[in-house]
């Protein structure tokens, strides 16, 4: 299949172009477009994310400097010119990225479906609700102005815990309170959905119960209620208490008007007590711990994405810019995620984004360079990468 490819063009062959074109027509990404589409743009910023270079125009002096490959790679231009690749990220519609991503992570869920150490019981899906703040030069990006210090952006993210793919991401100023992310979100019935005290709204929280969906989230201690009735628990799990309960505040009593379930539990190993609500009325309590304890992964996925993909480091100026940037990262990952199941990889993404860094422009089919390769890993802080990436 990949024989005499160079190893960026096997990457780039999980690309459905089809779905792609139809998303450039959507927004007219290639109108009036004389020198570079829509697709070498891509194809330019997924070569820089790959092979781990810092600057946009360190991406054009190594495509230009291997012009006589460009066609080999999967490229249609043999030359790129610095200004016009800025000014394609800075004009052409994030979205077309976007909406990739959102397809990648589709089809990298049904590769990745109950794959993972994940190993709680349920019937429906699990959802960790998070976001991340990057951090911007306050000088330069203005537009995204977060405190009189600095400038960010913020990536909302949707994780399916049973693969521990991104199932919705949203882009937004470091401003837009988390929150404001339930309001665009399409509940699923039977799903859970697992947050922390950033998300907590009665009224948002009372249209997931409405969708038949369930949430857990870490209940604020300024709440007050009426304790209905106890469940028997075992302490011997930690477990401290297990209540029914209605809300007492006039506003939370007519935004939530529901019982609602209220769970303690000690957690030995940080030495902390942990308070849960949730309108599942079925699972057992540890398990509502338990599952909240699975929320950490979304700490462990946006931690991964900083460090090994650019993001933290930014090509362009404008928001438009920011949000292609940012999407075209995850869409790196989110390929090379499908590459390592479709090629029945064994390596871990990290131990493969290190390798592929490498070795863009050999020809060696990419299932074998990746699996004869012997990765030296020298500091003691690799050799303890997250495991959430090391299915």
């Amino acid at each position: 299949m990949f024989q005499d490819q160079f190893v960026f063009a096997q990457i780039i062959e999980f690309i459905p172009r089809r779905e792609f074109n139809k998303f450039v027509d959507d927004y007219q990404g290639n109108q009036r477009i004389r020198n570079l589409d829509c697709r070498d743009q891509l194809l330019a910023m997924m070569f820089g994310q790959l092979t781990n270079l810092r600057s946009l125009s360190g991406v054009v002096l190594c495509l230009n400097a291997h012009s006589n490959l460009l066609y080999h790679l999967g490229f249609k231009t043999n030359k790129f010119i610095l200004s016009t690749l800025t000014r394609a990220n800075e004009n052409r519609d994030f979205r077309i990225c976007q909406d990739l991503a959102q397809l990648l992570i589709e089809k990298a869920r049904k590769l990745y479906l109950n794959n993972n150490e994940f190993k709680i019981e349920l019937q429906g899906a699990v959802y960790a609700l998070d976001s991340t703040i990057i951090e911007l030069c306050l000088s330069t990006f203005k537009w995204a102005y977060f405190t009189h210090e600095k400038s960010a952006v913020k990536i909302h993210t949707q994780l399916d815990l049973r693969g521990n793919i991104p199932s919705f991401f949203l882009i937004t100023k470091a401003k837009t309170h988390d929150v404001n992310f339930l309001d665009i979100l399409e509940f699923e019935a039977g799903a859970f959905y697992i947050m922390d005290r950033g998300y907590f709204d009665f009224e948002r929280l009372w249209k997931i119960n409405q969708a038949k969906a369930y949430f857990i989230i870490r209940a604020k201690k300024s709440i007050s209620f009426k304790r209905m009735y106890s469940g028997k628990i075992d302490r011997m799990v930690g477990l401290r208490c297990d209540q029914i309960i209605r809300l007492k505040h006039f506003y939370s009593k007519k935004h939530y008007p529901e019982k609602l379930r209220r769970i303690k539990y000690y957690d030995t190993k940080t030495d902390q007590y942990y308070i849960y609500l949730t309108n599942n009325f079925e699972i057992d309590a540890k398990k509502v711990a338990d599952l909240y304890k699975h929320r950490w992964q979304i700490e462990l996925f946006f931690k991964w994405i900083k460090q090994h993909l650019k993001i933290e480091v930014f090509w362009g100026y404008s928001a438009n810019a920011v949000k292609t940037q940012i999407c075209i990262a995850l869409c790196a990952f989110l390929l090379v995620a499908i590459m390592k199941k479709r090629l029945s990889i064994s390596r871990n993404l990290y131990e493969i984004l290190q390798i592929l860094s490498v070795s863009q422009l050999e020809k060696t089919p990419v299932n074998i360079i990746l699996s004869e390769t012997e990765l030296q890993r020298n500091d003691e802080h690799s050799l303890k990468q997250p495991s959430l990436f090391t299915f």
